[in-house]
């Protein structure tokens, strides 16, 4: 590959990767400590993610157990999640927080589905709007160097080798999660 290319492959990748991260956040009807990812206490004026104020351990395959390591945010760990778009009423029992996942009804699977789907489209949007600008860069690269069309052509069938690619990987991906999802 074309040293020209790295940075727009190094972008495409952290397009990838950002999906992956994404999709991590939408709770299957299993429990994954990753849901707890997007959610912030306040601890002592700081917001912090709950990983970093407690130990999230995952005792059963539907349950999320939150152990904060000051009894005194317990409340606040409550009411963040209570707060958050996590759909889901944490317990607490004065030590630590549960948080039990309810099975997903058969609509609700249809929906992250196509939540699953969306992210996917977005992050193809972003893998073509890369291959644009690498197209863009290599065409002045090709005025200011003064490359031969073919050499700017060359790349550009690289770019969008890369580009295929990429697209290719969120498919699978996508095709991964919505399985996930599906299964009962």
């Amino acid at each position: 590959m074309d040293e020209r290319l790295l940075p727009f492959k190094e972008k495409m990748e952290k397009s990838h990767a950002n999906l992956v991260h994404e999709y991590g956040t939408i709770r299957a009807g299993r429990a994954n400590p990753h849901v707890l990812d997007n959610i912030k206490v306040d601890y002592y004026g700081t917001m912090s993610g709950i990983q970093q104020v407690a130990n999230v351990a995952v005792p059963e395959p539907r349950m999320i157990q939150i152990q904060p390591w000051d009894v005194s945010l317990l409340k606040e760990i409550e009411k963040a999640i209570n707060m958050s778009d996590l759909g889901i009423n944490p317990t607490n029992d004065g030590k630590v927080i549960r948080l039990v996942f309810p099975e997903l009804t058969e609509e609700r699977r249809k929906e992250l589905a196509k939540e699953v789907k969306k992210k996917g489209e977005d992050a193809k949007v972003a893998i073509r709007n890369i291959r644009r600008d690498a197209n863009d860069a290599m065409k002045k690269a090709a005025k200011a160097e003064d490359l031969s069309e073919d050499v700017v052509s060359q790349l550009e069938d690289e770019v969008q080798k890369l580009t295929d690619s990429y697209i290719k990987k969120i498919d699978e991906t996508i095709d991964e999660k919505s399985k996930e999802i599906m299964t009962v």
